[in-house]
């Protein structure tokens, strides 16, 4: 891509005040201009503003550059997008013409070499062996254990109870993902096992937004050393499980948990898995079902305490739908409220808030060639608050995603990425998400306290602060 002359960072212009009317899919637009985004300082580039504030930084990209911008994180050059047109292009695009930006040393202890950090005939094998264990007639299979394990923590709660609401939620889908996972809940290891993927996530997100991300393999840093042990954690737990697995006398098809699965798949050889690929799957699907999900649900509960109006149309849908009964996964499709909410939490606080690719030999954008090695970036943060796209796009309204409001364009919305590369387990977290709230919602009320909370930023959006909840038991 030709490239223009750097320009200096201006201050983010001041959005304009959206009328809550009707929003049209945006025509095809004008052709992709690329303009010359911040200066930087070598050798960080733009890494330090990046790091103070990834948001803000990305959101005045958007609003002082345009929908095209180059910057550089560090030695790593590359052009960030704001337009749902331009991202839905890359992430169509061919497996072979853009890969998934390797996003540093620590992100890989955790992952290994599972299908998220695969390439070329390795990710296609890979992506299809484990592509049917979470396939939507899978999914029914776990949702009765989603909803037992909310049910099991809401029923466990006094009236005016003061919980931390993140830590709660986080049992619970954590309970949920390892029962799926491995058939059990792991009684007491089930805690040591959640602090210890807690601290490897927020390692990942602090190397990614810092200088350690361009340290060599070798350097161990104190951030390192507590990353290796609780992967070193994680690993001895998953390992005991495989060796459980593996040595049990099962027929085939009986098992029903997504380990079981993913030791009885098969690919077009006939050959399974090796240990250490079932290993980098389940970790994978583990982190991916348990952080992101509870971090949606704590969201969408911090949004409900703030909405009343909100909230009590949801106590009412519930009410009316399920009538005092368990949810089961078939009433999935009539909480349309409920969904409505979850889709909004998400487009307002989306988990996975940014999405690297690296462009390969072959690869163009709006029919002009992209030089190989170029990162693309794609921001679900930006994107999700444009308010071209999104009528008051700041504020917490699921009715913007009723079957009748007009629909925003492709890849307006975009929290599981999309094409190829779509995150595996979306159809997994959506129907546990919705499940889990109305488990939750039927119950209990949960109260915060009034005002907002900044999102921290790590790997994954985060409430910057603990959120304690108040438990008003709903009768």
């Amino acid at each position: 891509m030709t490239m223009p002359k750097p320009q200096s960072m201006p201050q983010s212009k001041p959005r304009p005040t959206a009328a809550p009317a009707p929003v049209p899919a945006p025509p095809a637009g004008p052709p992709l201009r690329v303009v010359r985004g911040p200066r930087g300082l070598p050798p960080l580039g733009n890494l330090l503003d990046f790091g103070r504030d990834p948001l803000d930084f990305l959101t005045r990209l958007r609003d002082g550059f345009g929908d095209a911008v180059t910057w550089s994180l560090g030695p790593r050059h590359g052009v960030f997008l704001s337009h749902p047109r331009h991202i839905a292009e890359v992430l169509a695009a061919r497996e072979d013409t853009y890969e998934l930006l390797d996003i540093g040393w620590m992100f890989r202890q955790l992952v290994g070499r599972s299908v998220i950090l695969s390439k070329g005939d390795d990710w296609r094998r890979k992506r299809a062996l484990v592509q049917p264990v979470v396939r939507p007639r899978q999914v029914r299979s776990y949702a009765a254990g989603m909803a037992e394990c909310a049910a099991a923590a809401a029923d466990g709660w006094r009236d005016g109870e003061r919980i931390d609401l993140r830590a709660e939620l986080a049992l619970i889908t954590q309970r949920i993902v390892l029962r799926s996972l491995f058939g059990s809940d792991l009684g007491s290891r089930a805690r040591a096992l959640g602090r210890a993927m807690d601290v490897a996530e927020r390692a990942v997100g602090a190397e990614f937004r810092g200088a350690s991300l361009f340290l060599p393999a070798w350097a161990r840093t104190p951030a390192r050393r507590r990353m290796l042990a609780a992967v070193g954690a994680i690993d001895a737990e998953v390992h005991r499980l495989i060796g459980e697995r593996a040595g049990r006398a099962q027929p085939p098809g009986e098992d029903t948990d997504l380990l079981g699965r993913l030791l009885a798949a098969r690919d077009a050889e006939g050959q399974p898995l090796t240990p250490v690929e079932v290993r980098d799957e389940a970790v994978t699907l583990w982190a991916a079902g348990h952080d992101t999900t509870s971090t949606a649900l704590t969201w969408a509960l911090y949004l409900l305490a703030g909405a009343p109006g909100a909230r009590a149309r949801l106590e009412a849908e519930l009410d009316e739908v399920l009538g005092g009964r368990a949810v089961t996964v078939d009433d999935y499709d009539r909480l349309v409220w409920t969904r409505q909410v979850v889709k909004e939490a998400l487009r307002l606080y989306p988990p996975v808030w940014l999405m690297p690719a690296v462009a390969r030999a072959g690869a163009a954008l709006d029919g002009r060639a992209v030089r190989p090695g170029t990162i693309v970036w794609c921001s679900q943060w930006t994107v999700h608050r444009d308010p071209r796209w999104f009528p008051e796009p700041d504020r917490f309204r699921p009715e913007r995603w009723s079957p009748e409001a007009p629909a925003a364009p492709d890849h307006a919305w975009f929290p599981f990425g999309g094409g190829p590369r779509a995150c595996l387990g979306a159809r997994f977290a959506q129907v546990e998400a919705v499940l889990v709230l109305a488990t939750l919602a039927q119950r209990c009320r949960l109260d915060l306290p009034a005002g907002p909370v900044a999102p921290r930023v790590g790997l994954l959006l985060q409430p910057s602060v603990p959120l304690t909840a108040t438990v008003h038991r709903r009768r």
